[in-house]
C-alpha cells in the first residue's frame, strides 16, 4: 500500500505581504492557501504542491522565492509585478 505523507509549506512572509500590497491597491480580498509538500513514504518521490492565491474566482499558483506567478495552471505565468496590470485589465 502507498503512504503519501503530507507537511504543510507556510508561504514566505515577503510574498505573502506583496501580494497583500497589490490586491489592497487592487481593491480586491485574496483568499490564500499554503501549499504542501507530498513524500511518498519509502521512495525519494516527492511533489512540491503550489500556494493557491484566489482572486476574484481565478486561481493563482506562486511558490516560495519565486518572481513569477501562474494563472491557472503552470502554462500561463506572469511576472509578481505584472500583477496589478492584470487584476485591473481582466
Amino acid at each position: 500500500m502507498v503512504n503519501v505523507i503530507k507537511q504543510e509549506v507556510r508561504m514566505e512572509e515577503s510574498l505573502k505581504k506583496r501580494l497583500e500590497f497589490i490586491c489592497e491597491f487592487c481593491r480586491v480580498k485574496p483568499i490564500i492557501i499554503n501549499g504542501n509538500l507530498r513524500t511518498i513514504d519509502k521512495t525519494n518521490l516527492t511533489y512540491l504542491e503550489p500556494h493557491r492565491i484566489i482572486i476574484n474566482d481565478i486561481t493563482f499558483l506562486a511558490f516560495n522565492y519565486y518572481n513569477e506567478i501562474f494563472i491557472e495552471n503552470l502554462n500561463n505565468k506572469i511576472k509578481l509585478s505584472e500583477l496589478e496590470n492584470y487584476l485591473k485589465y481582466n
